[in-house]
């Protein structure tokens, strides 16, 4: 049976993750686990998180497991959400913490000048609701799931790869960020597909059955 491996470092809704892992593939056996043994023993690996950098990369050394997401990152498909994508980058803005350098490239914060919607009208820090992610290179996990489609956004920062041709997707609000990377065996994303409805659910079906 195969295993998905969700890791657990103390920060984000682990659970609702979990829950719409087991709805798309009732097949495989979804482990939340703060075990690195687990981690490593895993076919598939999800690393999501919510919260402040400075807390989740703190955590993430505190229970060891800085080690097992660079190896799982390495080895085996594996999909970042949210704080799981800004903490593959090398810097952060937020507390000015150095990430895990999967990637090369920065988190900064949303600029308040920037921060005005096409009508002119002030939009609000943190981003959080419903946005268009509008995708601008090809990938198995975008199957059946139409260019600028809407997915759940809750976050401060985003990130500003070095490389722009890992970006797989970008979202406008204020300004047009990288919204998605992908990389060989690695998908990130800044939204949460776990609460993003039938699309969000449908891009998880697709990491359960990747073979990169």
């Amino acid at each position: 049976m195969t295993t998905v491996g969700i890791i657990d470092y103390g920060m984000g809704n682990l659970r609702s993750v979990a829950k719409a892992i087991e709805h798309v593939a009732p097949g495989v056996k979804v482990d939340v686990t703060a075990d690195p043994a687990r981690v490593a023993g895993a076919d598939r690996v999800v690393f999501p998180g919510q919260g402040a950098m400075p807390d989740c990369m703190r955590e993430l050394d505190l229970r060891g497991l800085r080690s097992a997401v660079l190896e799982a990152a390495a080895s085996k498909p594996f999909l970042g959400i949210c704080i799981g994508l800004q903490m593959l980058f090398e810097h952060s803005d937020e507390g000015n913490v150095p990430g895990l350098g999967v990637f090369a490239g920065n988190v900064v914060r949303f600029c308040d000048e920037d921060m005005r919607g096409a009508d002119g009208a002030r939009l609000k820090v943190p981003h959080m609701g419903w946005n268009e992610v509008r995708q601008c290179n090809a990938h198995p996990l975008w199957a059946g799931i139409p260019d600028g489609e809407r997915f759940y956004f809750v976050h401060s920062y985003h990130v500003r790869p070095a490389d722009g041709t890992i970006a797989v997707a970008e979202t406008e609000y204020g300004v047009r960020f990288t919204s998605a990377v992908a990389r060989a065996n690695i998908f990130a994303v800044q939204f949460h597909p776990e609460k993003s409805a039938q699309m969000g659910l449908r891009l998880l079906s697709n990491f359960i059955g990747w073979t990169p």
